[in-house]
């Protein structure tokens, strides 16, 4: 119930990025782990914008750094997520993939190619990734392999997203626009084919 309450202050923090630059360096040393936090929630609760919180981990901490706190909060987070859904929350989560009409989601648990249609929603932009972390939790995927799909899908668009925040403060604007772009293409042409992707890959149940 704490969560929810305060959901609409979250979304309201991180969807100015100037905003939430602010808030993380008036943080000073614990800036880290409320970036770290903020990925963490992102993960659980869809709506807080990830772009942002990455971004904002690039702008104030570099590439490296950047990218290491925003992978911690992922898998953090993911974990919470899987764990969640394997120990206590499974037939809540089966209700709710009803209510919301995603048969598809049902579909693919019961693929032979799971893990890797599991990658694929990870790896392509429009796709329902945190949303799937919780699908996972209901299959027989073992742990282990699930956080080195959930890495090695991941961390691309995570690092394209902390390079730019990262260029951003160094004044490298051009690269920072030809990162944006490439970007916004991705997402643009996961958006587009986002049904056809579900489709298919729903329909492939071996």
């Amino acid at each position: 119930m704490l969560l929810f309450k305060f959901t609409p202050k979250l979304l309201l923090m991180t969807v100015s990025l100037e905003e939430f630059n602010k808030y993380i360096l008036s943080m000073g040393k614990s800036g880290v782990f409320m970036l770290i936090l903020f990925q963490v929630l992102q993960t659980v609760i869809a709506p807080i914008p990830g772009e942002v919180i990455q971004i904002a981990g690039g702008y104030i901490y570099g590439v490296s750094l950047g990218t290491i706190y925003s992978v911690l909060g992922l898998v953090i987070g993911s974990g919470i997520a899987f764990y969640f859904t394997r120990l206590i929350g499974g037939y809540f989560i089966v209700n709710l993939i009803k209510k919301k009409k995603l048969k598809w989601m049902l579909n693919i648990m019961e693929s032979r190619k799971f893990e890797i249609i599991l990658f694929v929603i990870f790896l392509v932009p429009g796709l329902p990734k945190d949303f799937m972390i919780y699908v996972a939790g209901l299959t027989t995927l073992r742990p282990m392999k699930f956080f080195v799909i959930l890495i090695a899908s991941r961390v691309p668009c995570i690092m394209a997203s902390v390079s730019i925040g990262a260029n951003i403060n160094a004044g490298n604007y051009l690269l920072t626009i030809i990162v944006s772009v490439i970007a916004i293409i991705g997402f643009i042409i996961g958006i587009f084919y986002k049904d056809k992707i579900i489709k298919k890959l729903s329909k492939e149940n071996y």
